[in-house]
């Protein structure tokens, strides 16, 4: 059995409950929960159980339709189990790097993008004969971006797959062209939205940047993800927040990966308290404890708002969604309440943390035991003083408080950590 404790987690939750034992009884099986239930524990831990980490084999492959939920589910997978050897494949670097790491390593699970699997697959750098499970996690996102074909070819290409399992936060009559016959989970009725309060926020101006400004100073340190509609529009809002003195990270598909990963630590780690996105955040992205969604740009569609929402009110939490809604917009649900922004405060507040780079990760056998260890014997840091470590394989990641980071780095700066001299630099927006 897998330590739950591991995760950060005390128990499951009931969907996650009759999932693993449907997992473990049925060959075929559909997933229907909303966004944020916490459908990828749901498949990953009886996943992992069902595993043979003595055979040097791929033995399970998970689609996921973006890299970050790829690399994000692999770390879980570690974390709740370090006798699997997970792997993520995507694309965006070479198709090459990534074969000669699958023949050094021997992963018996990998989660991949749709594209990037294929590419494997047809060329014969992942053994299609040994894989016995196949898993479709985000299936309708997966449907929305495209990747039908090469689902399809994906299937075609794993003779020997016992074991299929789709999970999606919305039902889709495409379901059956992937699986004619499943057993069906349907947890679509336990709407989070009773744990949501959704209110309206009028704009007087087409250009909603001043009632955003507004608005998230009357959230103050709480966490706030805002929601816009293109690239250029988080690029945009977000120069526009830094300049007033807000702390805030974006997020887009045109960023470089080392920018991605460090934004989204900086907002998950409560070094900066507002994260502006497209709609690449709307799905798969671990981002726990979020008090706000901000419709900057209103969804386009009732799919498109539901997965926004559902970043919000995880795990039984509860969260406000707002919608700012322009003097020529027109909002469809006439019930949601209105917002007055007449108390909004002058002040920024600043978060309580700071990222702090560390130049070393998991290549050099660096722990996060050995991180928060080395801050507390050379920074002088306590315990409290430490917050959310994230190690990769080449970069290492960790939360300072913000009133302690001038005088932790000057006692840093030039130590050895693990006796690996490195870089230490804070990351700021």
């Amino acid at each position: 059995m897998i330590d739950l404790t591991k995760l950060g987690i005390d128990g499951l939750n009931a969907m996650q409950q009759d999932a693993a034992q449907a997992f473990r009884r049925h060959d075929s099986l559909v997933l229907l929960s909303p966004t944020g239930s916490g459908k990828t524990l749901a498949y990953l831990l009886p996943l992992l159980e069902s595993l043979n980490a003595k055979v040097e084999e791929v033995q399970a492959l998970v689609i996921v339709p973006g890299r970050e939920l790829a690399m994000q589910t692999v770390a879980v997978a570690r974390q709740a189990n370090a006798d699997i050897r997970p792997l993520a494949v995507y694309g965006g670097r070479p198709a090459m790097d990534e074969h000669r790491t699958i023949l050094g390593s021997k992963p018996q699970l990998i989660v991949g993008t749709p594209g990037r699997l294929l590419d494997h697959l047809t060329k014969g750098n992942i053994d299609s004969s040994t894989v016995r499970t196949l898993i479709i996690d985000e299936f309708d996102k997966c449907l929305e971006l495209g990747f039908r074909e090469e689902m399809t070819a994906i299937f075609s290409h794993l003779p020997n797959v016992t074991k299929r399992m789709l999970l999606s936060a919305t039902d889709n009559p495409e379901i059956t062209r992937f699986l004619p016959e499943y057993r069906r989970l349907d947890y679509l009725d336990d709407s989070v939205s009773e744990r949501i309060q959704e209110w309206r926020v009028d704009s007087p101006q087409k250009d909603k940047l001043e009632t955003l400004d507004k608005l998230l100073r009357v959230c103050g340190q709480e966490s706030s993800l805002v929601f816009v509609g293109f690239r250029e529009s988080a690029e945009r809002v977000g120069k526009f927040l830094h300049e007033q003195g807000f702390y805030a990270s974006i997020l887009h598909g045109g960023l470089e990966q080392r920018d991605r990963e460090r934004n989204l630590f900086r907002f998950v780690s409560g070094s900066c308290n507002i994260l502006v996105s497209t709609d690449l955040a709307s799905r798969g992205l671990d981002i726990p404890a979020l008090d706000n969604v901000i419709h900057y740009h209103l969804p386009l569609s009732e799919d498109v708002r539901t997965h926004r929402n559902g970043r919000t009110a995880r795990w039984d939490r509860e969260g406000h969604v707002f919608y700012i809604v322009g003097p020529e917009e027109k909002l469809e649900d006439s019930a949601i309440q209105q917002f007055s922004l007449s108390h909004a405060p002058s002040s920024v507040k600043s978060p309580k943390w700071e990222t702090l780079y560390i130049g070393k990760g998991k290549k050099d056998k660096l722990s996060r035991g050995d991180i928060a260890g080395f801050l507390m014997k050379t920074g002088g840091l306590s315990p409290e003083d430490i917050g959310l470590i994230e190690v990769r394989q080449h970069q290492s990641y960790v939360a300072i408080k913000r009133t302690l980071l001038r005088e932790t780095l000057s006692r840093i700066k030039g130590q050895k950590i693990k006796g690996i001299k490195t870089l230490f630099e804070v990351i700021r927006g």
